[in-house]
């Protein structure tokens, strides 16, 4: 294992709590299927989980703010994400834990979010980061072996001088992995379901193979 020089970020779930994300999802989105279809907002939002839950988690559409927007012909999306920017909310540990790893690594994000989401979820801490990546918005699919190697080939380096953290078990830890990147899964409860996750990003320093 080389040194580490690059150390990429999750998003959502990591960096910034889901409240922004679930808001538009759940309420922002089913408020204007309510009022374009003339309907109730319960009601809408049982149809707008159905709608989500048809095309699943596992394809990009699911991800795609314009997708959605155009499926339920409900014009631009823009409003919305202004509508609920309040939401947005860092965790904890984040400023401690991007202001001492910035010391000595170079920081990314490497999100499955749309673009149209990450200037509301990085407002606060976008100083910290190099480079963004989206996967869904630049590269036209999920946090795939093949998307951290594009990360890599952006950034430079080689697989084994990146470092990922991230909370999804599939995308932040198991794909990484399979690229030859150093991977953590970051799992906030105070008892992980496995050994290999952190419960904090404080963590991640004290886990790294070697300084730069």
């Amino acid at each position: 294992m080389g040194n580490i020089k690059v150390i990429s970020f999750d998003v959502e779930g990591t960096l910034v709590m889901p409240d922004f994300s679930q808001a538009v999802w759940y309420g922002g989105i089913p408020s204007l299927y309510a009022k374009k279809n003339g309907i109730g907002f319960e009601e809408a939002r049982s149809m707008v989980g159905k709608e989500y839950q048809d095309v699943g988690d596992q394809r990009r559409e699911w991800y795609d703010i314009k997708y959605w927007f155009q499926r339920f012909q409900l014009g631009d999306y823009r409003e919305v994400l202004e509508d609920h920017k309040h939401k947005v909310s860092c965790y904890a540990d984040v400023t401690q834990a991007l202001s001492s790893l910035g010391k000595d690594y170079t920081l990314i994000v490497a999100s499955g979010s749309g673009r149209e989401f990450l200037p509301y979820l990085l407002a606060e801490i976008e100083v910290y980061f190099a480079r963004t990546f989206s996967s869904v918005s630049d590269y036209d699919q999920l946090k795939s072996p093949a998307f951290y190697l594009k990360v890599c080939q952006e950034m430079d380096i080689v697989p084994d001088e990146l470092a990922h953290i991230g909370d999804s078990w599939q995308f932040d830890f198991l794909a990484p992995k399979e690229a030859g990147i150093k991977a953590f899964h970051l799992d906030r409860r105070k008892e992980p379901k496995d050994e290999r996750s952190l419960t904090s990003l404080i963590d991640l320093e004290a886990r790294l193979p070697g300084r730069r």
